[in-house]
């Protein structure tokens, strides 16, 4: 099998600053073999990073398992303070449903928390390809009905239960809300997707245009995929591909949010189209110069901090 990350040729069509650029060059020379190289690089993936990003400090951090239909699943969750009935936030993260845990975004989950006065609750669904469709979408739905069941408990509003999550994460948090309307479950007041993908089957010029991104490209989009599907037909169902659900409307507002140099930008902007053009309040905003995963980049995203206060914002209208 070809390497998933390569590196590419400078192009005009990636307008950079240097820190970005940097970023470009590293992943030039950290190739991924999966048959050889998935066990080291999922390890690498879901390190805990250290110095890339601000501190938040939070009143508590907590690591617990809660139940679910398969069994316990893991989450950690961080309090900003100890009493208050606060907005709380059930997080997803991302690694093309393959990568990634409670330590590869806890600095993202810490600094939602401290920032924004929030519980956030972070899930650590089960990952492919041991545990492939619908494995992460229910442990996803499970961890959100505990969630709502618990959430005077946890100290937090039940009127103000929030879903986030990046990348993979976003996919599952959009499914999660298609999935509670279909099956009268919790009510969630605002979901809020970072560079999701919705459409994993789908053709959109921004996937042709940057699929020689060494971050995110079509090889490695078509990796992750097949990792996550059991066959072709899931690919069309809308609890996968969240786009193609026939009717977007009775969905709780959106937050989404892209990159400009990401191969997923043009699903999340269709997206919050087909979402108001159903009557749902969306705040989309794309990030100029990012590329995909720029959330987890910290000081080398010179959009990171305009995107944190759009989140910001928005959280506060809950």
């Amino acid at each position: 099998m070809s390497k998933i990350y390569r590196g590419i040729s400078p192009h005009a069509k990636y307008q950079l600053d240097w820190k970005m650029n940097l970023l470009f060059w590293f992943m030039r020379f950290v190739p991924f073999e999966p048959e050889k190289d998935f066990k080291k690089f999922r390890s690498l993936a879901e390190a805990k990073p250290r110095g890339l990003f601000r501190h938040f400090p939070v009143a508590q951090i907590e690591n617990r398992s809660i139940p679910g239909r398969q069994g316990s699943i893991p989450v950690r969750i961080y309090r900003p303070e100890q009493a208050g009935s606060l907005p709380v936030i059930v997080f997803f993260h991302g690694g093309g449903w393959v990568l990634g845990g409670l330590d590869s975004h806890h600095a993202i989950c810490q600094r939602i928390a401290g920032e924004n006065r929030a519980l956030v609750v972070s899930v650590d669904y089960r990952l492919s390809p041991e545990n492939k469709y619908p494995a992460a979408l229910e442990d996803a739905y499970d961890a959100t009905c505990w969630v709502a069941e618990h959430s005077v408990e946890l100290g937090a509003a039940p009127h103000k239960l929030i879903l986030m999550g990046d990348s993979a994460g976003g996919n599952l948090a959009a499914a999660v809300c298609l999935l509670s309307r279909e099956i009268a479950g919790p009510r969630i007041a605002l979901q809020v997707l970072i560079y999701p993908a919705l459409d994993l089957g789908g053709a959109y010029p921004s996937k042709a245009l940057y699929a020689d991104n060494p971050v995110l490209n079509q090889q490695s989009m078509d990796f992750y995929t097949n990792q996550y599907i059991r066959r072709p037909a899931d690919l069309e169902e809308p609890l996968v591909s969240p786009m193609l659900a026939g009717d977007l409307s009775n969905l709780p507002p959106a937050l989404i949010l892209t990159a400009e140099y990401d191969p997923l930008r043009d699903e999340g902007q269709a997206y919050a189209d087909r979402l108001r053009e159903a009557g749902i309040e969306v705040v989309y905003a794309c990030y100029p110069g990012m590329v995909h995963g720029f959330f987890s980049f910290g000081r080398l995203a010179n959009q990171l901090e305009p995107a944190f206060a759009r989140i910001k914002q928005t959280l506060q209208r809950v």
